[in-house]
């Protein structure tokens, strides 16, 4: 019955394993079903500090390219001002996952590496559409690997090098 609630109605599942753990009734608890579901949700935790990741990392990417390639003599091109709340959600967003998961700042390094190829991939296709045909992205125009660290690109209000 619990592996049936398990798929059918997991709120109620997971409530009454609550109840179960509270009342110490060890017992009756679906274990294989709550090591299941605790292992999709770590997994589901540290996809959403990537994600947050990509989302900064796109951003950083097209402000560099904006203000290197594109427009380098422009202070701040106009096109980089809606990217900045992007930029300070996502680290707000990873900022506030890590402050309530804690164990997951050991993971940072590994989740801005894996998230780059997704950031670069956004940033070269969302560049692309408008930018003129001569200043076209690919894959070579952005580093092969992520060229900051963690603690740079989480820093508030940290920027590139123009």
């Amino acid at each position: 019955m619990m592996e049936n609630q398990y798929t059918t109605d997991y709120h109620g599942w997971i409530s009454q394993q609550r109840e179960l753990l509270k009342n110490k009734q060890f017992g009756d608890l679906d274990v294989p079903n709550l090591l299941e579901a605790m292992t999709l949700q770590i997994g589901d935790i540290s996809s959403t500090l990537e994600s947050h990741l990509t989302i900064l990392l796109l951003h950083l990417l097209k402000y560099q390219y904006q203000t290197l390639v594109i427009n380098p003599l422009l202070t701040e091109p106009y096109n980089c001002r809606d990217w900045f709340g992007s930029m300070d959600r996502a680290r707000t967003d990873i900022l506030t996952l890590i402050r309530k998961n804690p164990s997951l700042k050991r993971l940072t390094d590994e989740a801005l590496s894996d998230a780059y190829p997704q950031g670069k991939k956004m940033a070269i296709k969302e560049m692309n559409r408008y930018v003129k045909k001569h200043q076209r992205l690919d894959d070579s125009s952005f580093p092969a690997k992520c060229p900051w660290t963690y603690e740079q690109v989480i820093k508030e209000d940290w920027l590139p090098e123009a």
